[in-house]
């Protein structure tokens, strides 16, 4: 019996509770606050993905604009002898014409096995890679089209197939991409600064939590701006009688 008291005693104390607080406009207002500090997150999410370099952010390093670009990507080789692809040192990499002449630029491979030709004119180029007992490879390329060029030597004599990579680029797909979601991050975290207010003057309750759920969706922080909004909901639908019009 004193276990059934008990029971009713809390559930009593939570339902007073539950309605002063139901009751209270601060309760709405701290719904409010929270839901505009998430989404304000948000927004900070979608500047920065809008001001950033959509191309720096898909190779963390690459330098790229419209008119020139850098040619990097490593050689590797292929010998059955060794337990697995060994980068190579000292191959050199010449970058010719499309017709084969020279353009005077080369490089050598590192000792990791990776070259790099800065600062290339975004035209058709064919580069070059020979090295002693090595079959010759020939690729075809626009710089700024990859972003990273794996190329392997098999021994052996004469020249490969010519290996053609103009048109394989998905950079441009992946900054636009990159725009569309920074535009979609922004727009919600924009929703839910207004569901904020919304709630802040307490008019439609439907509005304001469609406006709160849609700025969800800007993960500011990637859940500590959700997780607020979140709470916020929440005691926006505990005071939701506090709203002057419920439905609409």
């Amino acid at each position: 019996m004193t276990g059934n008291n008990e029971d009713k005693i809390s559930r009593a104390n939570f339902q007073y509770l539950y309605g002063e607080l139901a009751l209270d406009p601060a309760t709405r207002k701290a719904g409010g606050i929270l839901i505009i500090i998430g989404s304000s997150l948000g927004v900070l999410f979608g500047l920065f993905l809008i001001s950033a370099d959509p191309s720096e952010i898909i190779s963390g390093q690459f330098d790229y604009d419209e008119d020139r670009a850098d040619i990097s990507g490593i050689i590797i080789s292929s010998n059955e002898n060794t337990s697995g692809a060994l980068p190579v040192e000292g191959v050199k990499v010449r970058l010719l014409n499309i017709d084969e002449t020279t353009t005077g630029k080369e490089t050598i491979s590192d000792i990791n096995g990776r070259f790099l030709l800065p600062d290339i004119a975004r035209e058709s180029y064919m580069i070059l890679i020979n090295h002693p007992g090595n079959i010759t490879v020939r690729i075809l390329l626009v710089p700024g089209d990859n972003i990273q060029i794996p190329v392997t030597l098999t021994p052996g004599e004469g020249d490969a197939k010519v290996i053609d990579l103009r048109g394989d680029s998905y950079i441009t797909q992946s900054a636009l991409l990159s725009t569309v979601i920074a535009g979609l991050t922004l727009f919600c975290g924009l929703c839910g600064i207004s569901g904020g207010f919304e709630a802040f003057r307490g008019n439609s309750y439907r509005r304001t939590w469609w406006l709160g759920f849609i700025g969800m969706w800007s993960r500011g922080g990637i859940f500590i701006g959700p997780l607020f909004i979140l709470v916020g909901m929440g005691l926006i639908s505990v005071s939701r009688n506090q709203f002057s019009r419920f439905n609409d």
